[in-house]
């Protein structure tokens, strides 16, 4: 076998798996220890994997807080097909939750040019601006303690006001999704605790994430996959990813 075949299968391997070890690699392809050990570190140099004591685990990164403005323009085609696949599970008379997510900027722009007749809920400013016109939408506003990162509002005031409510749909941002560790995640604590509340406060809960949120990690798990009602994101080309996910018990939907 040559070295790139076999950088191709623990690649594999580590995508299915999560983690390799080196004792195991080795069995397998019937190569020495050290040998394996030089495989992990041209790889680790590559920016594929993490090493660790016995063996490697998957390359995910840690998301910090970054401000809404230079995260609006990112991916931003990705995030219009994603919300165009969110807007058809809203149904005529929704109360319906947006959180702060660039993504939901892009929902909330499609619900009001077709003008639909629902109640929207948000914590969101620059949500809660697009509504401040003459339409058929019905805004309530959530207060609480203003976050400059996320452009909305967090806390223990909010989190009271949102437990009040009863939403047919959400839909929820995320900094992070772990298909291996079963989690999703986002960048504050706050932010989480509020999120979770607006889980329990919901008939049906959507995440939409872009594709490149599942190598990335927040710092504060706010759920389980079999937590959400379903996820909406961007084709997934990881078949891996794709069965993990329908281990999950969730609804998948891939926009294209």
């Amino acid at each position: 076998m040559f070295v790139e075949e076999r950088h191709d299968k623990i690649i594999s391997k580590l995508n299915k798996n999560g983690k390799v070890k080196v004792k195991e690699l080795s069995d397998e392809f019937n190569v020495t220890e050290d040998c394996i050990r030089k495989d992990l570190t041209a790889l680790e140099k590559k920016g594929l994997l993490k090493r660790t004591y016995g063996g490697a685990v998957f390359l995910r990164t840690n998301v910090h807080n970054v401000h809404l403005d230079s995260r609006k323009s990112v991916y931003l085609e990705e995030k219009k097909k994603i919300a165009q696949k969110a807007i058809s599970l809203i149904k005529e008379n929704d109360t319906i939750f947006l959180g702060l997510s660039t993504i939901n900027i892009e929902l909330a722009k499609i619900i009001l040019e077709k003008n639909l007749s629902v109640t929207v809920v948000t914590n969101m400013i620059e949500i809660m601006q697009l509504f401040a016109t003459s339409c058929n939408i019905k805004l309530i506003f959530i207060g609480g303690t203003f976050n400059k990162h996320k452009d909305g509002f967090l806390g223990a005031f909010s989190i009271d006001l949102i437990s009040r409510f009863k939403f047919d749909i959400s839909f929820l941002g995320v900094a992070g999704i772990d298909v291996y560790d079963n989690s999703v995640s986002t960048c504050e604590v706050e932010d989480g605790i509020t999120k979770q509340a607006i889980l329990k406060a919901s008939k049906s809960c959507y995440v939409l994430s872009e594709i490149n949120k599942f190598n990335r990690d927040g710092n504060y798990t706010f759920a389980r996959l079999e937590d959400l009602t379903g996820l909406i994101t961007s084709e997934i080309a990881d078949i891996n990813i794709i069965e993990k996910l329908k281990e999950c018990d969730l609804e998948l939907i891939i926009s294209k």
